[in-house]
């Protein structure tokens, strides 16, 4: 079998390349991926229960190794990386230098089902590109995508930037950039959007998007942060900060909570490890009353988007907020809605609103004390349809709308027989699913990523396909 090796400059060469066409593709496979790895079978190769946990290493001097091996049932992969030690993300003194690289190195080994190596790629760039691919899967499914503010300077940062100008670029006009400081890295990343080539911007539509850099040691921080955070449509949190990177009263008083926003935070990766205030995460899984009195705000879903429910222990904002793992739902369980529910992108500047008599949230279709809404809906979908029972909170790898025997979720996008006629039956669940469609695109939701290595193999192997296609690269014929 051929083996293709790809250096950290190829990779970047293929990334750097892509097409819009090239990036949907990419979403694609990953996007089927996570699902089979949320609601797969035994059978499946890359469901949960077939996925080997990661080992890490803790070095003495403050480096962290990670062994990520991972499976489907097309190939085998194994990516080895490590971190090192960050600097403390906050204005007071720290002993790690603040330009220091902390982006993790390493390497990933990809094999097919049989065992046999077909490609070796530098992932450095990989890690931070398969992580943002991974939110872009929520990012295009955002009505709303005008502004953009974004904590950190390194490559997830660009990468979760770039794919937002790929997929959005024709809706976005501002993006707020974040850094602790205006080091070396920080002015890149604003040099590289603002230098950014004139022809590519214009066809993908976002020539005149504004980019301004801001540092958490400004004397009037503060207040931009305040403005920034709460006029943001999607907010990019990056860093390894050991404190909330705001004050959650910017998005928890009544002003706060008008404007719908999705969160997505990847750079707190150890439970000391804080971006979100805890006191925001509470409030995404709190499930709101009744009563005949409501402010405006945007809809509440009433859990965490999770790439894994691994977060639960491993992500400092789910640990510190005290977050179970029946307020979660997996990003596999829920992303191939989209597929069903089509909705129209609308390019208005007012935040959406709700009041008592129109308001359709998630979070009211809970009547289930103790569960979250969206998981109450999940679940009696599938009762409905008869592929699952009502569960209690179960262990930390189950969700509280999974199978237990295979995690497989209990809201099922293939048609099943039911005693319900087929038309009343495919109304009640078209309502549902256009109820979550509708949190997904015009809510608040969060979103917690810790990595997989699944993630690696799955857009690894489409790296190696697209590289081979294009003659980059080094490949083997006889390996």
């Amino acid at each position: 079998m051929p083996l293709t090796v790809l250096t950290d400059s190829e990779v970047k060469k293929i990334l750097n390349n892509l097409t819009k066409e090239e990036v949907e593709t990419l979403q694609a496979g990953l996007r089927q991926s996570l699902h089979e790895y949320s609601t797969g079978t035994n059978n499946s190769g890359a469901a949960a229960v077939n996925q080997p946990k990661r080992t890490v290493l803790e070095s003495n001097n403050g480096t962290t190794s990670l062994f990520m091996p991972s499976t489907s049932s097309t190939g085998i992969g194994m990516k080895v990386v490590t971190l090192a030690a960050p600097p403390s993300y906050t204005t007071s003194e720290s002993q790690v230098p603040e330009n220091k690289d902390t982006t993790p190195q390493g390497a990933l080994t990809l094999m097919s089902a049989d065992g046999k190596p077909f490609g070796f790629l530098n992932a450095e760039e990989v890690t931070a590109f398969r992580t943002a691919l991974a939110s872009s899967l929520l990012m295009v499914r955002r009505r709303k995508v005008k502004t953009l503010t974004v904590f950190g300077a390194g490559k997830q940062a660009y990468w979760h930037i770039r794919l937002a100008l790929i997929l959005r670029g024709k809706t976005i006009k501002k993006v707020h950039l974040i850094n602790r400081d205006f080091n070396e890295r920080a002015t890149g990343l604003m040099k590289a959007f603002v230098k950014f080539d004139a022809t590519t911007k214009r066809k993908e539509g976002w020539y005149d998007t504004t980019f301004d850099l801001t540092s958490l040691k400004y004397v009037e921080v503060d207040r931009l942060l305040r403005d920034y955070v709460r006029s943001a449509d999607i907010i990019i949190c990056t860093t390894p900060s050991t404190e909330p990177l705001f004050d959650h009263t910017v998005l928890t008083n009544t002003e706060g909570r008008i404007r719908p926003r999705l969160i997505i935070a990847i750079g707190s990766y150890k439970p000391h490890m804080i971006e979100i205030p805890p006191e925001v995460v509470r409030q995404a899984i709190k499930v709101h009353g009744h009563g005949h009195h409501f402010h405006k705000r945007a809809e509440e879903g009433g859990v965490i988007v999770v790439d894994t429910l691994d977060c639960v222990e491993e992500a400092g904002e789910l640990k510190q907020a005290g977050v179970p793992a029946d307020r979660t739902v997996e990003l596999g369980e829920i992303v191939l809605l989209e597929n069903l529910v089509p909705f129209d992108i609308h390019d208005d500047d007012s935040p959406a609103e709700t009041d008592n008599s129109s308001r359709s949230s998630v979070d009211m279709l809970s009547s289930t004390e103790g569960m979250s809404s969206l998981a109450v809906a999940l679940r009696d979908s599938a009762i409905e349809d008869g592929d699952a029972t009502p569960t209690s909170k179960g262990p930390s790898r189950k969700s509280s709308f999974s199978k237990s025997s295979s995690r497989k979720g209990s809201f099922s996008l293939r048609s099943r027989s039911s005693s319900r006629r087929p038309t009343e039956r495919k109304k009640k669940q078209t309502e549902k699913e256009n109820q979550m469609c509708s949190w997904l695109s015009s809510g608040n939701v969060i979103y917690k990523s810790v990595g997989m290595g699944l993630m690696d193999l799955v857009v690894g192997a489409d790296l190696v396909r697209i590289a081979r296609a294009k003659k980059i690269g080094i490949t083997i014929d006889d390996f």
